[in-house]
Parts: C-alpha cells; sequence; structure tokens
C-alpha cells in the first residue's frame, strides 16, 4: 500500500475512463499550481500519474461500458473496489475527488462519508438521462457537485445538493475557434476513424468504420485519406491486427494520442458514441454517430433512457446536431451513405458546423480546472479547520 508523505495533505482521486483521466490531469495540475504541499492517490491513467498521481489501479483496467461488459469484468472492478476502501480507511485523505464512472464512483462516495472524507463529484453522474434514482445517492453522499453541462444546472435546482457550473473542461484545451464557420475550400479531403478508446467498443465498432470507409471511397469521385485515431489507452498493435484482417485497399493513417491531431486535419469524422463526439462539436467538426453494445445492454438501455439522444452535442442542443447510427443501424452501407451526403452537399455541412459552433458558444469559455480546483482546496481547508 503507498504510504502517506508525512507534513502533506492527502486527496485521493478516482477516474474511470480515459476522458477522466484527461480531467483529472488538468485538475491535479490546476491545484498544485495553488497548494504543492498535497500528496494525490487514487485512480488514474498515464495523463494523472504523470501529474504526480500515486496510483492504485490505472483507469484502463476499468475502462467498460454495457450491462454485460461490466459483469465480464467483475472480480476487477470489486478488487479495485476493495483496494480503494482499504486506502481511505489507512490514508484518511482529507478531501475525496470523483470524476464521472458512477456506478463505481457512487459507492465509493457512500463509503467516504461513512468515514467522515468530505466529497467532491466533477463531472457529474448522467442521471437526468437514466437511473433518476442514483440522485438520492448524490444528495445523501456528495458534498460538493461540479457541473460542467449548462442544462445540469437547473436540473440540481430540484434536489438538496451544493452545486457549481464550473464550465466544460475540454475548452481548457482547445483553440479558440475563427468567429465564422465558412467552408474553406481544399484540394484534400481527409475524414476522421474515431473507434473509441475501451477495448470491447473498439472492437465492435474499428470493423465497421474501416467497411464504411471503404465504401465512401468507392462512392465517392476524389481521393480520401482515412485518419485513424488511436486513444492513449487504446492497444495499437490490437487495432493494427484488426486493420491488417480487413484488406483494404484505401489510404489509411493511424494518428497516435491527442485525437486532436486528428481534428486539424478533417473535414467530418465518424465517432463512436461518447466524450470524443463533444470534443467534435467544440472544435465544429460535423460528425456521425456509431454505436454497438451487446444485446441485453441495448435493450436495458432502451428501457431505461429516457433521451432521444445518445450525443452529448443533440442534448445540449434539444435538436439532432449529428446523425446517429446504433446498433443494427451502425452498419458499413448506412454509415458511408450517411457520411457521403454531408461530404457532398455543401448547404448541409455549411448547416451542421454552424449548429455545432452554437453549441460550442453554450458551453462558456475556459478555466473548469482552475475554478474546480478552488472549490477542491476550499473544502479541504473546511475539512482541516475542523
Amino acid at each position: 500500500m503507498i504510504e502517506r508523505p508525512p507534513h502533506k495533505k492527502c486527496v485521493m482521486i478516482i477516474a474511470g475512463e480515459a476522458s477522466g483521466d484527461l480531467h483529472g490531469a488538468h485538475l491535479l495540475k490546476a491545484m498544485k499550481k495553488k497548494d504543492d504541499a498535497i500528496f494525490f492517490c487514487g485512480i488514474g491513467g498515464k495523463k494523472m500519474q504523470a501529474e504526480g498521481l500515486q496510483a492504485f489501479i490505472d483507469t484502463e483496467s476499468l475502462a467498460v461500458m454495457g450491462v454485460t461488459e461490466v459483469f465480464e469484468n467483475l472480480y476487477s472492478i470489486l478488487r479495485s473496489m476493495n483496494t480503494i476502501k482499504t486506502a481511505i480507511k489507512q490514508l484518511r485523505p482529507e478531501l475525496l475527488i470523483l470524476i464521472d464512472y458512477p456506478g463505481f464512483n457512487l459507492h465509493m462516495a457512500g463509503f467516504a462519508k461513512k468515514n467522515q472524507i468530505p466529497v467532491l463529484y466533477y463531472i457529474s453522474p448522467k442521471v437526468w438521462a437514466w437511473r433518476k434514482g442514483r440522485v438520492k445517492k448524490i444528495e445523501k453522499y456528495v458534498d460538493h457537485l461540479a457541473l460542467i453541462l449548462p442544462f445540469e444546472v437547473d436540473f440540481y435546482k430540484n434536489y438538496q445538493v451544493k452545486t457549481s457550473f464550473v464550465g466544460n473542461p475540454l475548452l481548457d484545451y482547445t483553440p479558440d475557434m475563427p468567429t465564422t464557420m465558412s467552408i474553406t475550400k481544399t484540394d484534400t479531403l481527409a475524414v476522421g476513424l474515431l473507434p473509441g478508446s475501451r477495448r470491447n467498443e473498439i472492437s465492435r465498432l474499428f470493423p465497421v468504420m474501416l467497411q464504411a470507409a471503404e465504401a465512401i471511397q468507392k462512392r465517392l469521385d476524389k481521393k480520401v485519406t482515412f485518419l485513424i485515431s488511436v486513444a492513449p489507452s487504446a492497444d495499437e498493435d490490437s487495432m493494427k491486427q484488426m486493420f491488417a484482417g480487413q484488406a483494404l485497399t484505401g489510404d489509411f493513417e493511424f494518428v497516435k494520442g491527442d485525437v486532436r491531431n486528428v481534428f486539424d486535419r478533417v473535414k467530418l469524422v465518424i465517432a463512436a458514441s461518447g466524450t470524443v463526439t463533444l470534443e467534435a462539436a467544440i472544435h465544429c467538426i460535423p460528425m456521425v454517430i456509431i454505436y454497438k453494445m451487446s444485446t441485453v445492454s441495448y435493450l436495458l438501455g432502451r428501457a431505461f433512457v429516457k433521451l432521444n439522444h445518445v450525443g452529448l452535442a443533440s442534448i445540449i442542443a434539444g435538436e439532432e446536431v449529428a446523425p446517429e447510427l446504433l446498433q443494427g443501424d451502425a452498419e458499413p452501407g448506412k454509415i458511408a451513405e450517411t457520411v457521403c451526403r454531408f461530404l457532398e452537399d455543401d448547404a448541409l455541412y455549411q448547416q451542421a458546423r454552424e449548429k455545432l459552433f452554437d453549441i460550442r458558444k453554450r458551453l462558456g469559455g475556459p478555466g473548469a480546472s482552475e475554478r474546480t480546483a478552488e472549490i477542491a482546496l476550499n473544502m479541504i481547508q473546511n475539512n482541516t479547520a475542523r
């Protein structure tokens, strides 16, 4: 077990997915700027560890989605929970910061509360979409919610929990956009393939995206370059094996690391549903969203999720701003047809970009990491003053 250094405050952070690792790293960096006498520990990936997090568990081992997928990894998840519980009892952190990942993190919030550890939840559970009953746990176990989506503010007004709208952390590391969204004519055409960061979603979505790319190239009368985003937590070798198994003839390039390296070069992306779709929206890159999960997970989702859209940009807008092809509809022919509609119709493409630009403006400006850091440090100060 990691030991707590003497004469240092202890903050435990839990981020269970790649996007949480990214946001957690920026939060950790912002907190260190304000107070360098903090020992950070918990669950995080390479980015958080690079900022000084002493990790009990790597985020990558917990990155699963869907009911059946969680059951398949249940032993690992339960073992990780026990590790964190032991650490909380031994280290007695001044603050527990939870980042998204609600199934795991709300359980940890309850345990922390029983042990009189204050809890800050950054990037709150999507209870406005499904499992609204989780709000009761949030009210009971969470001391402060740092909200990143504008409509969440009104949602939580109906509940007894302290909240602050801190803005969206994606804007902290996104360049300013031009004031106009006019189409830039170019002789080259590039399309991004964003198959996600989790092993199970990549195995389901990446082959479909590759087949759709082949179909897109056949439909268009100009050469297309396809940029394949390899998330930091993804297994590049496994992805290249999948690629080799498709025997494709088009122009493909693997782009490792920050997805912005793809956004900077493409006109449109085919993206796995998730945080990356909001990143694309913030960069004003039109997209086609796809997703496949196990039949059981999908049917349960249909039964419990009370939303018309899965893409965060469309949820924020209250209308479809990006086509969504899910389950059986996420097949190469339909994906190619949808993508080509946008690539061949400048007016349709321009309209999509303008809608995304409006969403970006609704999210406010940068500074989410700094604002959340300030909340965290105030909570630590209040705890130590008791």
